[in-house]
């Protein structure tokens, strides 16, 4: 069985990382919106110039030109074995809705939406600490601190319905890199095997964050 799965987590969480280390593991397409965007723009696609049209007049990427990417993706993932990790998309209600009706469309639903929970404090720290390295000076802690509200906002309504649909996996992305990344992975080589056999209907949420705590771990500083 070809794993299915969403990545929702803050800025400054991990996400791209665990995704590429899921996609690794179980030898399935990594799509991450914002490397589609890249390429077309590089190769000059009609999306790509779609986006650089929009990019040069400094307006937001729409919705719809995203989705078709992601449409395109998940089309050719079908044809190479049906397994995908999506990274970056859906930031938004709507998103995860228009996303919803695609995957029914090609027969292509998540089995896992994974979310990956991080304290707000520690986010800053990482993503002024990585502004700091790749010298961005846009990347100030006011404008962080508005990314992170802005993402909690909007993401909430996603988790729940996420969690309601009986997809969704919590993790504690606060230690290192390394063992978030073992958690996930034995995380969803338990469920791999029951994803057929349990009715859509029957699935319940599951929080991991819980785990470290309940062991003695301590978050990393």
């Amino acid at each position: 069985m070809a794993m299915r799965v969403l990545m929702i987590a803050p800025p400054g969480a991990g996400k791209g990382t665990q995704g590429a280390v899921i996609a690794a593991h179980f030898e399935i397409p990594h799509i991450a919106t914002g490397d589609l965007l890249r390429d077309h723009v590089a190769h000059r696609t009609p999306l790509g110039l779609a986006v650089k049209e929009r990019l040069d007049r400094g307006e937001f990427v729409p919705d719809d030109i995203i989705l078709d990417m992601v449409r395109e993706a998940m089309t050719a993932a079908k044809a190479a074995g049906g397994g995908y990790v999506l990274d970056g998309m859906p930031r938004t209600m709507a998103q995860a809705q228009a996303l919803y009706e695609i995957a029914v469309e090609l027969d292509m639903t998540a089995d896992v939406a994974l979310h990956l929970k991080a304290d707000d404090d520690e986010l800053v720290r990482r993503l002024l600490a990585r502004a700091a390295l790749q010298h961005r000076t846009d990347d100030t802690e006011e404008v962080i601190v508005k990314r992170l509200a802005l993402y909690h906002d909007l993401t909430h309504p996603i988790v729940d319905w996420y969690a309601e649909r009986g997809i969704l996996v919590s993790v504690d992305a606060m230690r290192p890199v390394e063992q978030v990344g073992r958690e996930i992975l034995a995380a969803l080589e338990v469920m791999r095997p029951l994803i057929d056999h349990v009715p859509a209907d029957s699935r319940r949420a599951i929080d991991l964050t819980s785990l470290g705590r309940a062991f003695g771990r301590q978050p990393a500083g």
